[in-house]
């Protein structure tokens, strides 16, 4: 027997909770790889999964959450893993419509998972996590479309937040001019310590203007609020520059024109981190060994067990975690 938390739903209120249970390998979904868990992490996702509604991901209780998980092979029934390996897993709906991350074991198909590269730790990829992970493929997205450092600073939406955080560091790193943009001033010498060279405050790219164009004034953005900052970022980028767009908080709309499309030839990028095949995957790990500073990563860590989750899940959703919670699930 092992533990988990295990998400389940009262019939008469209709409402999910979360307690800490013992469970056994049979009660796992099927799975070609069985992985004794180290460490898991804490994403919107998560909290989401985490509420007394699933945040509409959750359709079928009881439920395991935990979108990604990093640990070792116990058992495996596909030639790609065997027993000891270290593997990674972020993305593919675990968490969401397959048992995740917060519980000693796991059950998984192979397809999902990634060997863990040389140079991480299972902590340290849980530091990551598909924040991180994000971050990284955003910024090989914006390489892949002409970035490069010397051409003017780098816009990060968010920057305090999981992506923001890993965004700031890696870019910092790779040479690139940095300004974080932030809602919370507290969080401002955090930002440079992690590479900032400015701080942004939300106010001013909030409001939204009625001029499709401003002077051009970022050479790249990774973008996690969307909505109206979104839109009034697009008019303020260089010619043929890009944005790329990993998350929502401020709102799902897009109030923008077509006009820095058509005039400036600015890009916008969507990423996806659920979906990846496994080539690129291999890729943004192997990035991640190398150009995500560890010192700077350790910074950014807030360790957490599987108690604190509920209250972890409630604070990410009001926005109120900073950096990544790597989660100790033996602890």
């Amino acid at each position: 027997m092992f533990k988990a938390l295990v998400m389940s739903k009262d019939e008469d209120s209709g409402k999910a909770s979360a307690s800490i249970k013992q469970i056994g390998l049979e009660d796992l979904p099927e799975g070609e790889v069985t992985v004794a868990v180290d460490y898991s992490t804490v994403n919107y996702k998560d909290g989401l999964c985490l509420s007394s509604n699933g945040g509409g991901l959750v359709r079928k209780y009881p439920h395991v959450p935990g979108i990604d998980f990093a640990g070792t092979v116990e058992a495996s029934k596909d030639d790609r893993y065997k027993t000891g390996d270290k593997v990674v897993l972020t993305g593919w709906r675990v968490g969401e419509a397959h048992w995740g991350g917060y519980s000693q074991k796991a059950n998984v198909r192979a397809d999902w998972l990634v060997p863990l590269p040389e140079g991480l730790d299972a902590r340290q990829a849980m530091a990551v996590g598909t924040a991180g992970f994000t971050a990284m493929l955003s910024v090989m997205a914006l390489e892949d479309h002409g970035l490069q450092p010397g051409h003017g600073p780098v816009l990060v939406t968010g920057a305090a937040g999981g992506v923001g955080s890993v965004a700031t560091a890696i870019l910092a790193h790779l040479g690139y001019e940095v300004a974080g943009v932030t809602g919370r001033p507290e969080t401002g010498d955090y930002l440079k310590s992690l590479g900032a060279t400015s701080i942004v405050a939300r106010e001013e790219l909030n409001e939204t203007v009625k001029r499709p164009l401003e002077s051009e004034t970022w050479s790249g953005c990774i973008d996690a609020v969307g909505g109206p900052m979104l839109a009034r970022v697009l008019g303020q980028m260089k010619y043929g520059a890009s944005v790329a767009s990993v998350g929502l908080a401020g709102g799902a709309g897009l109030p923008a024109t077509v006009i820095p499309f058509l005039l400036r030839g600015v890009n916008l990028l969507g990423i996806d981190s659920v979906m990846q095949p496994f080539d690129n995957r291999l890729r943004a790990w192997q990035r991640i060994a190398t150009d995500l500073p560890m010192d700077k990563l350790e910074a950014m860590v807030h360790p957490a067990v599987l108690s604190d989750l509920p209250q972890l899940g409630a604070d990410i959703l009001l926005g109120q975690v900073k950096g990544r919670v790597v989660v100790d699930v033996n602890a």
